[in-house]
């Protein structure tokens, strides 16, 4: 793991998570000399150095695949990564109580800060290498998620989901300021989502999935700035528990959604084509890759997930706080249009090797 540069996310230990530490970090070959929790994980100071103390959550095969991975991607020369300690015992994880932890080195950097474009495309550099060294180890002892093919099901699912939305809320006698607005702007989101996947299946999506599915390409799945740590001028990939089985440009496409809607992008496509460049410049995508992957960045996810935490999950946010989530979307959506048509321009002239 990493150092994180805002201190607001080191947080103080109570006697029990001490205790817990403690007991668990008795069984490794390392002596304690101070504890930290950072995050969702432990910082612990030791005699060889920091090392990172994280609980399994769910799965500990997820863990159990990142070792594999980490493992297979410096014997091909990707040491990026955040290396597994063992136990006195030779065990990849401690059991304490009903619930598993693991160990593994601490990268003593920062995050990165991908509000600069320069260094957004040094990370989406680390990625392409990434991408490209996963495609030459031996994927047959991972077992992990395979997303392929998904993308079409979950745009369909997304814009069912709209259409029931939308009978909830015409139902309802008493409308608020929220129902009425994200009423009046479900057709065009729904028009949106529905000519990316229109888009998509016109794609090489398909032929895509199926090289995919013979190569088992991994795809790190949550690639940001929390899991990407610069140190000395090298980069970092953290936290590989996520991985999953599908194209490459899941990873790159999601990373440029999530970019756009920071204030520093505001869906600016000349900054969208230079991440796509700087990762061209170490792996080329072809043209079908950038052509499916305009479908998975353009599609409204985050007007679907405002809409399913609404009238699904009906989670207990303020007023305030739903509308203000909505406006947002709202402003911006007149930019994604202008960012669309920039995209499928630069489809339409893009030159493969």
């Amino acid at each position: 793991m990493g150092d994180r540069k805002l201190v607001q996310y080191v947080d103080d230990l109570t006697g029990h998570e001490i205790k817990t530490v403690k007991r668990i970090m008795e069984n490794y070959n390392l002596d304690i000399k101070d504890i930290e929790r950072v995050r969702n994980t432990y910082k612990i100071y030791t005699d060889k150095g920091p090392v990172c103390l994280k609980k399994i959550r769910r799965s500990k095969r997820k863990a159990i695949n990142s070792n594999i991975l980490i493992q297979e991607l410096d014997k091909h020369g990707f040491s990026y990564t955040a290396k597994f300690y063992r136990t006195k015992d030779n065990y990849l994880f401690e059991k304490y109580k009903k619930s598993f932890y693991y160990v593994t080195e601490w990268i003593d950097g920062e995050e990165c800060d991908l509000n600069d474009i320069t260094e957004a495309c040094n990370c989406v550099k680390l990625l392409a290498e990434f991408h490209i060294t996963s495609l030459k180890i031996e994927t047959k002892k991972l077992k992990v998620k395979n997303n392929l093919r998904n993308w079409p099901k979950i745009f369909n699912k997304n814009l069912n989901n709209l259409e029931s939305y939308k009978d909830i809320i015409e139902r309802r006698k008493l409308k608020n300021e929220f129902d009425i607005v994200y009423r009046n702007y479900i057709d065009r989101f729904y028009a949106r989502g529905l000519a990316t996947l229109h888009f998509l299946n016109a794609s090489d999506y398909y032929m895509l999935s199926k090289k995919s599915s013979e190569n088992k390409t991994i795809c790190h799945d949550s690639f940001y700035y929390q899991n990407i740590i610069k140190k000395d001028d090298e980069y970092y990939l953290i936290d590989l528990d996520s991985i999953i089985i599908d194209l490459h440009i899941n990873d790159l496409g999601k990373l440029i959604r999530r970019l756009m809607f920071k204030k520093s992008y505001a869906w600016n496509f000349d900054k969208a084509k230079q991440l796509i460049e700087a990762y061209n410049e170490v792996n080329k995508l072809s043209k079908g890759e950038v052509e499916a992957m305009l479908a998975t960045i353009a599609f409204p996810h985050k007007y679907c997930k405002l809409g399913k935490k609404r009238y699904i999950k009906k989670k207990g946010w303020s007023e305030s706080k739903y509308m203000n989530k909505l406006n947002k979307l709202i402003k911006s959506d007149e930019l994604q249009q202008i960012f669309l048509e920039d995209y499928i321009n630069y489809v339409n002239s893009y030159e493969e090797c």
